[in-house]
């Protein structure tokens, strides 16, 4: 079974938008959680357009408090977010290369380039006893290195997936294919997670042809399907496809 992460993101969004706490996102975390979501996921940026650096301890409190449930936060791995992560010591980090200001996670990490970088931050965040993911790109030629910076998990940047999805599936996966290939041949202790632009139709197509997914991480469709379905019936229809 695929864990799914609800990615809140977007609940702070719309907080943020008009300088009030509504929606609370305590409240939409207990909810989340209260209608079978299995991980929690914040990704506080710089500007803290989304989530904010003081939602972490409060909506972490929450999540420690479901033993079952966890917690994932992400960003790129500045000075501010390495300390705030070690602080809190959630189930999960993910770090993710994007820079201040982007609008949002449209690549993954160039393992040779950012070398020495990642070796030292996946250690540290290691050594306090936090899982590591390393957002990717569907390219092996961005692995270069992996193997020697070694996180527990990468998670595949499904942007193109997406994308392409409805006018070619098997097209779409390809790339995806030959990164789990390569992961497998050359560096089997490193599992598979997935996020950016998964949505309730392309999910399904996605486990089933990479089921060694362990989790997914999904926010901005989860959110525009919550306007239809209500946030319950949504969570349930994710939950039906990644318990397959």
């Amino acid at each position: 079974m695929t864990l799914l992460s609800v990615n809140i993101n977007k609940f702070a969004l719309l907080r943020n938008s008009r300088g009030t706490n509504n929606p609370d996102l305590a409240e939409v975390t207990k909810k989340c959680i209260e209608y079978g979501a299995q991980g929690i996921t914040l990704h506080p940026r710089p500007d803290e357009r989304h989530s904010k650096f003081s939602d972490l301890p409060i909506i972490s409190k929450l999540v420690s408090n479901n033993f079952s449930i966890e917690l994932n936060i992400e960003g790129y791995p500045s000075n501010k977010f390495i300390d705030e992560v070690k602080e809190i010591k959630p189930n999960q980090v993910t770090l993710v290369p994007d820079p201040p200001g982007a609008l949002t996670s449209s690549f993954g990490w160039d393992c040779l380039k950012y070398k020495s970088l990642l070796i030292d931050v996946v250690k540290n965040f290691q050594q306090k006893n936090i899982r590591v993911s390393l957002f990717i790109n569907p390219s092996t030629e961005s692995l270069i290195n992996l193997n020697e910076i070694l996180p527990d998990r990468v998670e595949l940047y499904t942007f193109d997936f997406a994308k392409n999805f409805k006018h070619n599936a098997e097209e779409a996966i390809r790339p995806y294919l030959k990164v789990v290939q390569f992961l497998q041949q050359n560096i089997p202790s490193i599992s598979l997670n997935a996020g950016h632009d998964l949505n309730l139709d392309n999910l399904d197509y996605l486990l089933k042809t990479i089921p060694m997914i362990k989790e997914v991480s999904i926010g901005h469709a989860l959110v525009c399907d919550a306007f239809e379905y209500g946030l319950k019936n949504t969570i349930q229809k994710y939950l039906a496809i990644t318990k397959r």
